[in-house]
């Protein structure tokens, strides 16, 4: 990748996740542009509405992502 971007389905898409009963659940409906996975235009949604961004930022480590993130983990 280009200047450190990484894609956004290497953390924010979870197919095997589990809801838990304290989670907030949301459900969007996406158009990728083509030539964009599903799963990658899922998994921006979740990063963008969570804690993600396009590059790795030192305040990574100060948190737990684990807990905080938003996940893409269904796709119809």
């Amino acid at each position: 990748f280009k200047a450190g971007v990484k894609e956004y389905k290497l953390t924010y898409y979870t197919p095997d996740y589990e809801t838990k009963d304290t989670d907030i659940l949301a459900a969007f409906r996406v158009t990728p542009q083509p030539g964009v996975p599903p799963e990658e235009a899922g998994a921006a949604v979740a990063a963008e509405s969570s804690t993600g961004t396009w590059t790795t930022v030192w305040t990574d480590g100060l948190t737990s992502l684990d807990r905080y993130k938003g996940r893409c983990y269904q796709i119809e």
